[in-house]
């Protein structure tokens, strides 16, 4: 089977080092990383990744922003992408099944179970699937 392309946008270097490593590990996740929004734009354009992880609050550009370049780029529209963010607490994640507004949210901290099982359904029935 081949691994799936994961593209994390986050201008934490740590977070961005310590995600790629955790979903390096499971053998199933080739990530590359992105420390800001227009970084992340052009990369998502070049790699055309399964999914994309993306931090909400970023400077440059946040991650709405992003997201918004993403969804109105023929290149990009379908690409799946899952909110990482710290702004809400994970209970409310929970409350919601993982969606808040329509869209896929993961609260940090996370477990890598979590986020593993958020990329699976949301690749789930994909190209990447």
């Amino acid at each position: 089977m081949a691994k799936k392309k994961v593209l994390l946008i986050d201008d934490n270097r740590d977070f961005c080092e310590i995600t790629r490593l955790w979903l390096h590990y499971t053998w199933k996740y080739r990530v590359v990383t992105a420390a800001n929004g227009p970084m992340g734009i052009d990369l998502a354009r070049k790699v055309k990744p399964d999914v994309i992880l993306l931090d909400v609050r970023m400077p440059v550009m946040d991650g709405g922003r992003v997201a918004e370049h993403l969804m109105e780029d023929n290149s990009t529209s379908d690409i799946p992408i899952i909110f990482l963010t710290g702004l809400v607490r994970r209970e409310e994640v929970e409350k919601s099944g993982g969606f808040i507004a329509g869209r896929p949210f993961i609260a940090k901290p996370f477990h890598l179970e979590e986020l593993t099982g958020m990329i699976e359904t949301v690749t789930a029935g994909s190209r990447a699937a």
